[in-house]
């Protein structure tokens, strides 16, 4: 089929797929489509997005990623980027039932970024507001030098994890604020106010003086956010660039902590949608290889296609036709199979989603469990399903990455910054830990502590600008 003919049949069955979709109550964003060369998809692979900062990571990221496509050891069908209108680019010499299957696919998704909570602060204009960074980016390489701030940056990605995206979330306003103490060491108005307290002996007792204040007041998660804030060591171009960087993170969290519903709502509605249209029995053979490959499991990482579809048509079934059991137990009338997929779509993570929906019957059938290293060999350590959960569960918590906190800000009452690991059972890298300290030194400018725990016992890593060193504490 020469490429004219084709993209009229692409623009014929998107309007097709695009109808069916809303007929079975899909809501979303305006997509255009555009079909890119295997370069061009795999750098917009390796940046996250089409308009960003240069950095040799993503340089990186792109090697890797274009290498297993040249050898056929991994392939990128599509991306989409969740934006107002939403953006979805596809891959050059797809054929036309596997364009058809991804914008399938791709709608579910942009109707997943329209109704999660969690993408509910996101912003749509990302793709202007990175543009715009990458320009004072490289306004800032000309006048600062290239090395200078691909340097700075290197110090900021080490920690852009680090951040909180429940900021936004306020405390109950009924709750109790703590008493309001005046220090009477407060500076005098006059010269002459320190006549008035001659032979006064309680002058120099200050209760409130006694309880120096704590910085931060409480335990800070948002690293990036204290740092950026509070560092007297940034000049205000540092400071724009640890702002970019945090708020691109802001903008990626929600897509991590939804994978697998996200990658899970798109496949359930990407077969069902298929399902309706007209296709001939090539087409047909060739949808069915497709979704395979898709759905296909590992005996070493997770599918998240495959979870997350599974998931979503048993929350369908046991909604759909509960069993006496249930409709005793949990009051499930039946008939609420869709409204209940949807329910779940708009209102859960990945966390809730697995602790909420994964069952013995789902674990048992998709053979799930888990393994560590034992000795120089990798084997099963548990199968037992609610443990399987909780375990899938913890490796999903905060994105996967460590919770690691500011505990203060002024240690040793020398400016130094004390953070710690909340310990969870799993150690921390100790050889990333000891090459991260000094992106951490080179942002805060003094000396660096982060507490942890190793073998069990509490330890302390510190690095002061020329060394690093460790205790147990």
């Amino acid at each position: 089929m020469n490429p004219q003919k084709e993209m009229g049949c692409l623009e014929v069955a998107m309007e097709k797929i695009s109808a069916k979709a809303r007929e079975f109550g899909l809501d979303f964003y305006d997509i255009f489509f555009e079909i890119c060369p295997a370069d061009i998809i795999y750098t917009f692979g390796a940046y996250g997005m089409p308009t960003r900062f240069s950095h040799w990571t993503f340089g990186k990221a792109y090697h890797k990623m274009k290498t297993q496509y040249d050898y056929n050891l991994g392939r990128i069908y599509e991306m989409v980027i969740n934006s107002d209108p939403c953006y979805a680019f596809l891959l050059e010499g797809n054929s036309l039932i596997q364009n058809k299957l991804i914008m399938a696919h791709v709608i579910a998704h942009c109707d997943f970024f329209k109704n999660n909570i969690y993408f509910k602060n996101t912003s749509r204009a990302m793709v202007e507001s990175m543009a715009a960074a990458a320009n004072r980016f490289r306004e800032y390489e000309f006048k600062y030098g290239r090395a200078k701030v691909e340097s700075f940056i290197d110090a900021a990605i080490a920690i852009q994890e680090h951040v909180e995206p429940r900021r936004l979330i306020r405390k109950s306003s009924n709750q109790d604020e703590a008493p309001k103490h005046e220090c009477r060491h407060k500076k005098p108005e006059t010269p002459y106010d320190d006549l008035w307290s001659l032979g006064d002996k309680e002058i120099f007792k200050c209760d409130t003086c006694d309880h120096p204040r704590k910085f931060p007041p409480e335990p800070e998660k948002d690293l990036m956010l204290f740092i950026t804030q509070n560092s007297k060591e940034l000049e205000d171009w540092q400071r724009d660039i640890m702002s970019v960087i945090r708020q691109e993170m802001l903008y990626f969290w929600p897509q991590m902590e939804t994978k697998i519903m996200n990658e899970g709502w798109a496949s359930y509605w990407h077969l069902r949608i298929m399902r309706e249209i007209e296709l001939d029995e090539a087409e047909t053979i060739e949808l069915a290889k497709m979704h395979s490959g898709i759905v296909q499991t590992s005996r070493t990482r997770l599918n998240p296609y495959t979870l997350g579809l599974k998931i979503f048509e048993d929350i369908e079934k046991r909604w759909e036709n509960p069993t006496e059991e249930e409709r005793e137990k949990y009051g499930r009338p039946g008939g609420e199979g869709k409204q209940k997929i949807f329910e779940v779509r708009a209102m859960e993570n990945d966390i809730s989603f697995l602790r909420n929906y994964l069952t013995k019957e789902l674990v048992d059938d998709l053979d799930l469990y888990l393994f560590k290293k034992m000795g120089y060999d990798w084997k099963i350590s548990q199968k037992e399903w609610e443990k399987v959960r909780d375990g899938l569960v913890i490796n999903l918590t905060n994105c996967s990455f460590p919770h690691i906190v500011v505990q203060d800000g002024d240690f040793n009452k020398k400016g130094e910054l004390y953070l710690k690991h909340y310990f969870e059972g799993v150690e921390l890298d100790v050889f990333y830990l000891e090459k991260t300290l000094p992106h951490v030194y080179t942002l805060w400018g003094k000396t660096v502590h982060l507490e942890t725990r190793l073998d069990n016992k509490p330890v302390l890593f510190s690095y002061n600008g020329e060394k690093g060193s460790k205790k147990f504490l």
